[in-house]
């Protein structure tokens, strides 16, 4: 048998690492260098840093080119945006209002299990206009005018599409690449690629819009999967406690805090030095950092210094706490502050039935607030270098859900064709990628698949995909999984 070859490439391309059970960081400079070990130790264990040294090294020593981007904000539409309602216009749907679905353009597609013992499945139309905008002349519903407005800065991408048919695995899947949970999510793939750009907040941070719970969001989305705990996203809450258990009980001032933490990390780093367990180090690095966040986070929560002219371009909501206008807000600020990854979750978009009346409300309180993070990022000079991602899990069907009326229907859900927009962050504006056939049911030009899209993100933040990877269990992950292609032609 002949012996597997030695790799002989250099430490700079290496791309993935699995810390070892035996062996962690703190225990190989503890052994290799008592003194630099100690250092180092003391350094982390202080959580003071020289204010020039601000932020934490991912674990890839540079990039693999020149990024594009420094950061994410992801504003995920929870539930699968109709694609026909928003930026994929099809009169011919509104011609043929209330003819059956040609089995020639569903090809045996499946469906889900509300829709597939319908006896019918009528064409639908949009009841709402649509009109062309910017340079690209791309169509816009009605229902988006601050969006449209913004068309000059969109790249939007109406041929996207998934394997997934159900809320779970679809949102499962553009959160983390698998359908199937346990997997790292984006934002974590990110911190352990990138590291933080700043000590006292986290890489990555989640944000929900508060009071819509039409479909279950699972903290396993922004979690960390295989990769170790310290890349796990951290949920702001809107409320005095943005970041549960994060403030002193009543009785205890920062210094027994700090008293506390230093005890508990000697204590932690005899454990370690016994057992070899890296899992401790994430452990003590995230109390240090729990402990910064008592300053940091009430100071980029607290949103009472903006100006009144600010709360009027995000629009009257924006000063509610929790609302989608207020973490779009609070999105640009993290922006400001080095955070790497942040990503707002908005539900509601699962327009079954009453689909008229439902979308008109999702697009009020999204619309203006996402124009006006643009046009915010835009006037900081931040945009160049801040991705901004919108869209759902899915799309909707071109045919009613239950009864067909001239002033109501619904739709279900569609993975072979939806529609999102990138803007931003080295992507070309102004433009749109893609084409779905005249029914809006099959994608006829320029497909982009989940995977095409993460490729394209990591891209953007400087990441060949396929060179960021995880071994686990003896394979190597990434967050791409086997395939991916980098969108080329919607780079500017």
């Amino acid at each position: 048998m002949n012996p597997r070859p030695i790799d002989m490439k250099p430490q700079s391309l290496c791309t993935g690492f699995e810390p070892s059970p035996i062996l962690s960081r703190r225990n190989f400079l503890g052994r290799f260098g008592a003194g630099l070990g100690g250092i180092a130790l003391a350094d982390l264990l202080a959580g003071e840093r020289p204010a020039h040294a601000a932020g934490t090294p991912g674990v890839l020593p540079a990039v693999h080119h020149p990024a594009k981007a420094r950061r994410v904000i992801y504003l995920f539409q929870s539930g699968g945006p109709s694609h026909l309602e928003t930026f994929d216009y099809k009169p011919l749907l509104n011609e043929r209002q209330g003819e059956q679905l040609p089995e020639s353009v569903r090809g045996g597609q499946r469906l889900t299990g509300m829709s597939v013992n319908q006896s019918s499945l009528p064409l639908a139309g949009s009841i709402f206009k649509f009109q062309q905008h910017g340079r690209s002349g791309a169509w816009i519903c009605d229902l988006l005018p601050q969006t449209a407005r913004a068309a000059d800065d969109l790249c939007i991408v109406r041929s996207m599409y998934t394997e997934a048919i159900n809320h779970d695995p679809a949102i499962t899947f553009l959160q983390t690449g698998s359908q199937i949970s346990g997997r790292p999510s984006i934002g974590a793939w990110l911190n352990y690629g990138l590291g933080s750009d700043n000590d006292n907040l986290p890489a990555f941070v989640v944000l929900i819009t508060k009071g819509k719970g039409d479909q279950p969001l699972y903290s396993r989305l922004w979690g960390t999967g295989f990769l170790p705990t310290t890349h796990q996203g951290v949920q702001f809450r809107s409320g005095k406690d943005p970041v549960l258990y994060l403030n002193n009980p009543p009785g205890e001032d920062q210094a027994g805090r700090r008293n506390l933490l230093d005890r508990l990390n000697e204590l932690h780093q005899l454990e370690a030095q016994s057992t070899g367990d890296a899992e401790l180090s994430s452990r003590i690095a995230q109390y240090e950092m729990a402990f910064r966040m008592q300053t940091s986070v009430p100071e980029v929560t607290d949103l009472s210094g903006e100006p009144q002219h600010i709360f009027d371009l995000y629009g009257p909501d924006s000063k509610t706490p929790g609302t989608f206008a207020a973490n779009c807000l609070l999105a640009r600020r993290l922006a400001e502050r080095g955070v790497k990854f942040i990503q707002l979750y908005h539900q509601g978009w699962d327009q079954h039935g009453n689909l008229p009346n439902g979308i008109k409300t999702q697009c009020r309180d999204t619309d203006q607030p996402a124009a006006a993070l643009i046009a915010d990022l835009k006037q900081r000079g931040l945009l160049d270098e801040t991705l901004v991602v919108w869209g759902g899990e899915f799309g909707r069907t071109n045919y009613s859900q239950g009864k067909l009326t001239a002033t109501d229907y619904g739709r279900d859900h569609h993975p072979r064709c939806f529609s999102i927009w990138l803007a931003g962050g080295g992507v070309a504006g102004g433009t749109v990628y893609g084409e779905t056939c005249p029914f809006g049911y099959n994608i006829v030009k320029d497909g982009v698949h989940v995977h095409d899209l993460h490729a394209t993100m990591l891209h953007l933040l400087g990441i060949n995909h396929e060179r960021l990877t995880f071994r686990f269990q003896g394979r190597d992950y990434r967050l791409t999984d086997v395939h991916g292609r980098v969108v080329k032609e919607i780079l500017a």
